[in-house]
C-alpha cells in the first residue's frame, strides 16, 4: 500500500462532500506530474484529504483508493471548466481514480505544523509555494502523520 496527499479546496470539495457522498471521481487534475501521480495509484493504497486554500489549510482525512485507470469525462465536456479541446475520446489526455470515504480526523493538521514536524524531502507539501494537488507520501512519513494525526 502506497500512502498519497490529495488537495482540494473545502468550499469546491471538502470532506464533507466526500463523507456525504461517500466515494468520489477524483476529476479536474490538469497537472501532468499529478496526473502522473495518480497513475501510479493502485487499489487499496491511502490519501490523507488535505483542505488547500483555507484558513488553515492542513489534513483533515483519509481516503481510500478504489478503482484506478479512468478516464475524466470533464475533459470531453465543453460546459465544464476543466474542459480540454485537446483531448478526444480516442486519445485521452487525463485520467482519474474513485475514492472511498475512510474518516475524519478529529483536529485538522495544519500546514504550519508540517512544518514544524517535517521536511521537505519527509513530506513535499511542506515546500513553500508547492500548488501540486497531488503528492506521494513515504511510508515512514505516513505513520508519523497517522501518530499526530490521532484515530479517525
Amino acid at each position: 500500500m502506497a500512502f498519497w496527499l490529495m488537495k482540494s479546496e473545502p468550499d469546491v470539495y471538502g470532506i464533507e462532500h466526500l463523507q456525504r457522498e461517500g466515494t468520489t471521481l477524483w476529476d479536474g487534475i490538469r497537472n501532468y506530474q499529478a496526473r502522473n501521480f495518480m497513475r501510479a495509484m493502485q487499489i487499496g493504497d491511502r490519501a490523507f484529504f488535505y483542505h488547500s486554500n483555507a484558513k488553515p489549510p492542513g489534513i483533515v482525512g483519509l481516503m481510500e483508493v478504489i478503482e484506478t485507470g479512468l478516464i475524466d469525462p470533464s475533459q470531453f465536456d465543453p460546459t465544464n471548466k476543466y474542459f480540454d479541446p485537446k483531448s478526444s475520446p480516442d486519445k485521452p489526455r487525463w485520467d482519474c481514480v474513485r475514492l472511498r470515504y475512510v474518516g475524519t480526523f478529529g483536529e485538522l493538521l495544519s500546514l504550519d505544523a508540517l512544518r514544524e514536524q517535517f521536511s521537505v524531502e519527509e513530506l513535499p507539501v511542506v515546500r513553500n509555494g508547492n500548488r501540486l494537488s497531488i503528492l506521494p507520501v513515504p511510508e515512514a512519513s505516513a505513520q508519523r502523520l497517522f501518530e499526530l494525526l490521532g484515530p479517525l
